[in-house]
C-alpha cells in the first residue's frame, strides 16, 4: 500500500549536512513572547523567582514583566525544531549563551543563524554542524546570542 502524496515534496523537512555550508545566514520567522509562555515555562521548570511570578515586582533592576533568557533561547530553539532541522537534527552536543538585555511579555523575538563549520563525521553519513544564533527583540535590539553544535543527519542514497 503506497503513501497518499508520496510522490509530493515534503514540506517542514529540516536541512541535511550536505545541504548548508560555513557561512550561510539564515533568518527565523518572528514570535511574539507571551504571558501564558512565562506562566508555563516558569511553572515547569521551577523558575519560579519575584521577578517572574510577581506582575508587580518592584525590587529588581528589571521593569515590566521579564521572562527568563532560558525561555528566550527555548522559543528559538523551537523555532528552528520547526524549520532548519525538523527531521534531520539527531542531538544538541554544545551550547554557550550570552544573556544582553531583557525580553518582556508582549516583545516579538527572532533570530538570525550564521553556521560557522560544517564537520563530517567518520560514521553513519553524519555531521557536526556549529552556528552562532543572535536573537532580536521588538526593538530591533540584540538581546542573546549563542552557539550551538548539533549533530546533523545526511542525505541517504
Amino acid at each position: 500500500m503506497s503513501t497518499p502524496g508520496h510522490d509530493a515534496a515534503l514540506l517542514g523537512q529540516g536541512f541535511y549536512w550536505q545541504d548548508i555550508q560555513a557561512g550561510q545566514r539564515f533568518r527565523t520567522i518572528r514570535r511574539t513572547v507571551t504571558e501564558t509562555d512565562l506562566v508555563n515555562f516558569i511553572s515547569v521548570t521551577g523558575m519560579l523567582e519575584a521577578i517572574f511570578i510577581d506582575a508587580e515586582f518592584e525590587g529588581g533592576a528589571i521593569g515590566g514583566r521579564p521572562v527568563p533568557a532560558a525561555l528566550t533561547q527555548c522559543l528559538i530553539e523551537g523555532l528552528l525544531f520547526q524549520t532548519m532541522i525538523q527531521g534531520t537534527g539527531l542531538a544538541l552536543l554544545e551550547m554557550s549563551l550570552k544573556a544582553i538585555a531583557p525580553v518582556r511579555v508582549g516583545d516579538t523575538i527572532w533570530a538570525v543563524v550564521t553556521v560557522t563549520e560544517v564537520k563530517p563525521t567518520s560514521k553513519h553519513n553524519r555531521a557536526i554542524v556549529s552556528s552562532e544564533i543572535e536573537v532580536y527583540s521588538t526593538r530591533d535590539e540584540r538581546v542573546l546570542t549563542y552557539t550551538a553544535k548539533r549533530m546533523l543527519a545526511g542525505r541517504s542514497g
